[in-house]
């Protein structure tokens, strides 16, 4: 009988705490989970993530690197995804993440617990990634938002993460979380190099004023480094967390033709940047 009742103790507390994760998942924008026909980007580049919450594979010749997953429910649509362009699903050597946050690591877990590829990621969102986003600033201590995931690597400031004959630069872009990155790197197609960025832009998602966030006292400063660091990068197509912020959905079309000329758009990158940098002065202000 005691053996019964620890059993029940224990599924009772285990379903408590996955509903609590859970939860945070379930009331969201539906363009989130919505289905998105994979596709090429460009070279070796591919789209594999939901309308809305970007998630990119790069094949490689020892396997794949695939970053961010979007939420938790969203696995088995990458997998799915993975698997249409003709890629095993199991290649998947190294998973990377511009931000520990739920929209963007939720599948995280599930991906590295059935691949056992190897968790990188920037040191500012270490100690977030591992307790499930309980530590975030924006949780302020409350449920994890997450299913918490361990770290193989701690990522820094220009460190190169390798696979096969790829290589990938990490840039610190803090701000958004303590530890918000972008991708930098080339690939080749059938008829020229490009340089791709993945980039963090600097959005801001908290209310109250910079000074009043004690979990994250340096946001203000990070948010000015990152915005300055962004403005000089140099690159021939950029692409983002969030296909929205991208225009992803304005240029291209499902279906269409491979043509990544289409993401090649420097002023759109820059009127993003200058749109979100004002919105940064004017939150300055409420100090």
């Amino acid at each position: 009988m005691k053996k019964i009742l620890s059993i029940i103790y224990f599924l009772s507390w285990f379903c408590l705490g996955y509903c609590q994760i859970q939860t945070r998942s379930t009331h969201v924008n539906p363009d989130w989970v919505k289905p998105y026909p994979p596709f090429r980007i460009v070279g070796n580049l591919y789209y594999v993530g939901t309308y809305e919450l970007a998630s990119y594979l790069v094949v490689t010749d020892k396997g794949s690197i695939l970053i961010n997953t979007g939420l938790a429910s969203s696995a088995s649509q990458i997998k799915d995804n993975i698997e249409s362009l003709g890629f095993k699903f199991s290649s998947i050597k190294i998973l990377l993440t511009n931000q520990a946050h739920y929209d963007h690591v939720g599948a995280m877990a599930e991906i590295k617990k059935a691949t056992g590829a190897k968790m990188m990621i920037d040191e500012g969102d270490v100690a977030s990634l591992e307790d499930g986003g309980h530590s975030d600033y924006v949780m302020n201590d409350s449920d994890s938002q997450f299913l918490p995931i361990q770290v193989d690597r701690i990522l820094h400031n220009k460190d190169t993460i390798g696979l096969g004959k790829m290589k990938i630069i990490l840039l610190h872009h803090p701000g958004h979380t303590q530890g918000s990155c972008s991708f930098l790197f080339r690939v080749d197609d059938e008829k020229k190099s490009y340089t791709i960025l993945i980039a963090n832009l600097p959005t801001i998602i908290v209310e109250k004023p910079f000074s009043k966030v004690n979990a994250y006292p340096k946001m203000a400063d990070d948010y000015a480094y990152t915005f300055k660091a962004m403005k000089n990068l140099s690159f021939d197509i950029w692409l983002s967390p969030h296909a929205s912020l991208f225009d992803l959905h304005k240029k291209r079309d499902p279906g269409s033709e491979y043509n990544p000329s289409v993401f090649m758009d420097r002023i759109g990158y820059d009127l993003r940047l200058k749109e979100l940098e004002l919105k940064y002065t004017q939150k300055l202000k409420e100090n």
